[in-house]
């Protein structure tokens, strides 16, 4: 036998997973490196001026909802105001909420008029408004 032709097609499976294993073992290190960068960024903020963040407080039936305001709540709000708003720019403060305050559910986005997003929440007794400035952090919620 001669070398190995390249219209064998042991060859041609070889190849192939080769080429899925380093696709895989690329898009894995792409993932590792965003989440580094993710976690890196995430401690740059100011601790005074960061919210307290936490899980969604859960329903009990018959127990009142907490009274919990964190962070920095837009003096003139009030629930219902602002422009329901959708697309990335929506999307990203839906991302900045849910991972400050997992296990809730977001049913809508509004734009406030002091540039902020208000992300409505539901499925937990709180928070039911998380603001998202311009740049995508959590500054607070009630």
């Amino acid at each position: 036998m001669q070398g190995m032709d390249h219209h064998d097609p042991n060859h041609r499976i070889l190849s192939r997973r080769r080429l899925t294993t380093s696709i895989a073992a690329g898009t894995a290190a792409i993932a590792v490196a965003i989440g580094g960068y993710a976690i890196a960024d995430s401690g740059s903020s100011s601790a005074a001026n960061a919210p307290a963040v936490g899980k969604v407080i859960p329903f009990h039936r018959g127990q009142p909802s907490p009274a919990t305001q964190v962070g920095q709540v837009p003096a003139n709000f009030s629930p219902g105001t602002g422009t329901i708003v959708t697309g990335t720019a929506a999307n990203k403060a839906k991302a900045a909420a849910l991972a400050a305050y997992p296990g809730g559910a977001v049913n809508r986005v509004a734009l406030l008029s002091n540039g902020e997003y208000n992300v409505h929440m539901i499925g937990g007794n709180w928070p039911h408004h998380v603001f998202v400035n311009q740049d995508f952090k959590v500054v607070g919620a009630e």
